[in-house]
């Protein structure tokens, strides 16, 4: 017996898993583990959201995500002020 739910959630996988990778070949940047995560998160937002093509996830992160400084979090230091 075939596990449809199975296939759908390694479609859906591919799917954002496609868009991420075309994100990084966009930009021309190696894959960096803080990158995938915020970026994956990004995707898996938008494909709830109802987009669910590869093209139309990597377009959306390369709009969102213009280069790989945007990706850059800016944490507060210890000797930040309030």
């Amino acid at each position: 017996m075939v596990d449809f739910n199975l296939s759908l959630r390694t479609k859906d996988v591919n799917v954002l898993s496609e868009a991420v990778r075309t994100w990084y070949r966009h930009n021309r940047v190696t894959p960096t583990e803080r990158a995938t995560q915020l970026l994956c998160s990004a995707a898996i937002d938008l494909y709830s959201q109802g987009h669910r093509t590869p093209e139309e996830l990597a377009t959306l992160l390369i709009t969102r995500f213009d280069s790989p400084y945007s990706l850059q979090v800016n944490a507060a230091t210890s000797t930040a002020h309030h």
